[in-house]
């Protein structure tokens, strides 16, 4: 029996896949002169991260305090939590930036000047801006806002200034690989404003971007300082449906045994449905509906997907695959399909971990066990034996 100590749904790894994804990625930035700083909230893995470190990678992003904590542990000294600072976590973010580099991002001058009265141990501050994906910063185009924001961080005492950051997230929408470019050049040249129209006060100002589609397909990034894009470790059928990757980059895939089938209506049912794969699904100009597509497995990895098939629909442990009578003829009961998740960061949220395919596991941190509270300003700060599990899913 193919692969027969998997017998639940189990994300498999490609690790030479993702090697090569991160060195690809990583040999970009440095022909264009950039800090890379890749966002570990797709695979939330100390050791894939500890790949990123084999590429020379020094400094990461993340989605949470929390998970900002698990790879401190694992010894990254060089952090930004790129996700809109909470106060609430106070305590949690002074004891992190006592014992590293720790970047946060704001927006607004109340939530700077209650972090310079709550925190004890300087950190990092990127004021964070929306370049038109509308989902929170301050507008690149608000110059009075922006500049009386900038004077409170450098006004401060224990925060510093570091510069503007964005994620165009719009490139997810892009129709194709060209429209990814003209979206990611747009974001460039707003961002570029914005930075100008502090630079007579702030001449240091620096400017952080990061998203998948953009990084990977841009060729100008004049103006730019460091990019932060996580997807690409993985990639996913978005990424490919949009040009962005090929399919022999997408590094990860679902393994569901086969439970039944329905030859009435072209169809499988898998043991692999919204909790192991997410509800991300794509949809195209007939307005069907796409949660992955099936490929065939091998002790060495996946085939390409299996033509005209795809996961239709989900329930939560049910997957429904439609599939070609010659394709489904060389299935039974018991066997093993694999799906190529739709977006990577989300099933990655969902299972927890991964299978490699020499059998070995690789960790994640939503599967870590929960901590113990952190420790109160009137006692000496220590690392945390474990992490919190991660309280918001990575988008």
């Amino acid at each position: 029996m193919l692969l027969p100590d998997v017998r639940t749904p189990t994300l498999l790894l490609d690790a030479a896949i993702c090697r090569r994804n991160i060195t690809r990625m990583q040999e970009k930035a440095a022909s264009h002169g950039l800090v890379f700083r890749p966002h570990f909230k797709t695979h939330q893995s100390r050791r894939i991260g500890s790949w990123f470190r084999d590429a020379g990678v020094t400094a990461i992003t993340v989605s949470s305090v929390g998970m900002a904590r698990y790879f401190a542990d694992d010894g990254w000294d060089d952090i930004t939590v790129a996700f809109p600072v909470n106060l609430r976590e106070a305590e949690e973010i002074d004891a992190l930036a006592a014992r590293i580099r720790l970047g946060v991002l704001v927006e607004s001058a109340a939530a700077a000047e209650r972090l310079s009265v709550l925190l004890h141990a300087p950190v990092d501050v990127w004021i964070k801006i929306d370049t038109g994906y509308g989902r929170s910063g301050i507008s690149f185009d608000d110059a009075d806002r922006l500049g009386a924001l900038a004077r409170v961080i450098a006004d401060a005492p224990g925060l510093r200034l570091r510069g503007l950051l964005t994620h165009g997230g719009d490139t997810y929408q892009a129709a194709d690989a060209a429209d990814v470019v003209q979206r990611f050049t747009r974001t460039r040249r707003r961002m570029l404003a914005a930075a100008d129209s502090l630079r007579d006060d702030h001449p240091r100002i620096q400017i952080s971007v990061g998203d998948t589609p953009g990084c990977t397909l841009a060729d100008d990034f004049s103006g730019i300082d460091e990019i932060r894009p996580g997807n690409f470790v993985f990639f996913d059928v978005m990424q490919l449906r949009r040009g962005v990757c090929r399919v022999e980059d997408i590094a990860v895939a679902l393994a569901c045994p086969v439970v039944a089938f329905h030859d009435e209506r072209s169809e499988l049912v898998l043991y692999g449905g919204a909790v192991h794969l997410s509800r991300e699904q794509l949809v195209d100009a007939r307005g069907a509906q796409n949660f992955g597509l099936p490929v065939p497995l091998s002790a060495g990895g996946w085939a390409r997907p299996l033509t005209g098939a795809s996961v239709v629909r989900l329930s939560q442990e049910h997957g429904i695959v439609q599939l070609a009578a010659e394709d489904r003829s060389a299935l039974s009961e018991g066997d093993l399909l694999g799906i190529l998740p739709v977006h990577s960061c989300l099933t990655a949220e969902c299972m927890k971990g991964y299978r490699l395919l020499d059998g070995t596991v690789a960790d994640h941190y939503a599967g870590a066990p929960a901590a113990s509270p952190a420790p109160s300003r009137s006692t000496p700060s220590a690392p945390a034996d474990h992490t919190p599990r991660q309280e918001e899913s990575p988008s």
